[in-house]
């Protein structure tokens, strides 16, 4: 971990700058592939999964969220450029890394940021990008699903993009949740790491749900669509 941690520091630093729109996706895709191996974490894929060699464009992803294991997993299947807390613009490491990855960093404590996101995400998803945010503006440990916050689904609505809901869940060998992998409450961002790196071979089942065409939910306003989409996952998690 520490020597692809290295690496994907020299990758940003050199080559992520030269890098065209095409090269990016894939260098993310490889170096979150092979972190996640590095993890010995399993991940299992279902439902209408993307395509690595079908285009895809303006599409915002819309998931549950229980660890930071989510985002790698997530990248090592398609590539995205994900809207997360500004906090994480500031943590050693992984701070300059997300940002290098064209990261969107929104402030939850003021109001007034979130038009702005809203604004940055629209922007983004119109240019062309593929977007994923969590709407739950937390992690939970995987055994619930919080409300979730109905005000960056609207940059989807403006943009006409497609919504994609993917639910994820890290499943035991008995069917159970495995709550160890999850980075929430107390839970420090170390802990978290020790706890997964204490597991055999965590497992993490990303579970695409049919995506949701701009013409499937132009009746929809920014509430009843987050909701749509809150149900979706919720009732294919069973929570």
């Amino acid at each position: 971990m520490i020597w692809l941690t290295t690496y994907g520091i020299i990758i940003m630093a050199t080559v992520f700058p030269l890098a065209d729109n095409a090269l990016k996706p894939r260098l993310i895709r490889w170096w979150c592939s092979r972190l996640v191996a590095a993890f010995n974490i399993k991940v299992i894929t279902m439902g209408h999964v993307p395509q690595q060699n079908t285009k895809m464009s303006n599409t915002m992803f819309v998931a549950n969220h229980v660890s930071s294991i989510d985002i790698l997993a997530l990248n090592s299947i398609t590539p995205l450029r994900f809207i997360a807390k500004s906090e994480i613009k500031h943590w050693p490491v992984l701070g300059y890394l997300a940002g290098k990855a064209n990261t969107l960093f929104t402030d939850r404590t003021k109001k007034q940021d979130a038009q702005r996101t809203i604004e940055m995400a629209h922007q983004s998803l119109q240019s062309g990008d593929n977007l994923c945010f969590f709407p739950e503006g937390t992690t939970t440990d995987g055994t619930e699903i919080k409300p979730f916050k109905t005000s960056l689904i609207q940059s989807a609505i403006l943009a006409k993009s497609t919504v994609w809901p993917v639910a994820i869940r890290y499943p035991m060998t008995d069917g159970s949740i495995n709550t160890q992998v999850a980075y929430a409450g107390e839970t420090t961002m170390v802990e978290s790491i020790r706890l997964v790196l204490k597991q055999k071979q965590p497992v993490v089942a990303l579970h695409f749900l049919p995506p949701i065409a701009h013409e499937a939910y132009l009746s929809m306003d920014r509430r009843e669509l987050t909701l749509h989409v809150e149900g979706l996952i919720r009732k294919k998690l069973n929570l």
